[in-house]
């Protein structure tokens, strides 16, 4: 992830280019593009491409807090993956699409929040749970059918498991009486983890990718400027047409 300038932005109906990256929609897959360096300590060019075929779009926005001022939007929360980086980053897989959008900096609503999206023999089914500042829980379940339908499920008890490298505290959801584990370590930071997680739902095993923010952490003014340090900035970065 590099930031950069309005310099390095075009953006189409189908596609979204920033710097020498770009996303593209051809109405059936989304292309990705990726012409990027690596951040400390171990930089290196990474770059190729990733292709997302969703089974289908979902028309689904999840209000973060009642005044709408976050938004979740799971736009292909079941999807196919091909990737290809380089020797050694080569696989297919099962995947998914979505995004957040807001009008105020997560730290002032929230003070920490959980996600999962668990792959299902029917779908795939995702949990959002959160604290905010003003003392409410939100608490989601939400299950995606391979034709894009969503219905609200109820969410099985919460289950907390091994804290992170940076021990950032982490939950998710699963049946009563089993452990959640982490599989795989995907991203640790001092107030952020991200990891590919095993829970049980409703009796059937599996394994999605799983975060943990805590935006306590995060608004801390000592451990922002450690975010340069991996996100570095190219403000003056052109197209060369």
């Amino acid at each position: 992830m590099t930031d950069r300038g309005t310099s390095a932005l075009r953006t189409t109906p189908e596609s979204f280019t920033v710097g020498p990256s770009s996303l593209r929609w051809d109405g059936q897959r989304l292309r990705v593009d990726v012409n990027e360096v690596s951040s400390l300590p171990l930089v290196s060019r990474v770059r190729g491409q990733i292709t997302v075929t969703p089974s289908a779009i979902t028309d689904r926005e999840l209000l973060l807090d009642p005044k709408g001022t976050h938004v979740w939007r799971p736009f292909a929360p079941t999807s196919r993956i091909e990737v290809d980086l380089g020797p050694g980053w080569q696989f297919t897989g099962h995947g998914y699409f979505d995004a957040n959008f807001g009008t105020r900096a997560l730290e002032q609503d929230f003070s920490f929040w959980t996600w999962g999206r668990f792959p299902l023999n029917d779908g795939s089914a995702c949990f959002y749970d959160a604290t905010r500042r003003d003392g409410t829980e939100l608490a989601v379940g939400v299950q995606f059918a391979h034709d894009g339908s969503v219905q609200d499920i109820a969410v099985p008890p919460r289950a907390s498991f091994k804290r992170s490298l940076w021990q950032v505290r982490r939950e998710t959801r699963a049946d009563p009486g089993h452990t959640p584990r982490q599989v795989k370590a995907m991203l640790d930071a001092p107030f952020y983890s991200r990891s590919v997680v095993q829970t049980r739902i409703n009796g059937e095993l599996t394994t999605g990718v799983h975060e943990a923010l805590d935006l306590n952490r995060f608004s801390n003014p000592l451990l922002k400027p450690m975010l340069a340090l991996r996100v570095p900035r190219r403000r003056s970065w052109r197209f060369a047409d």
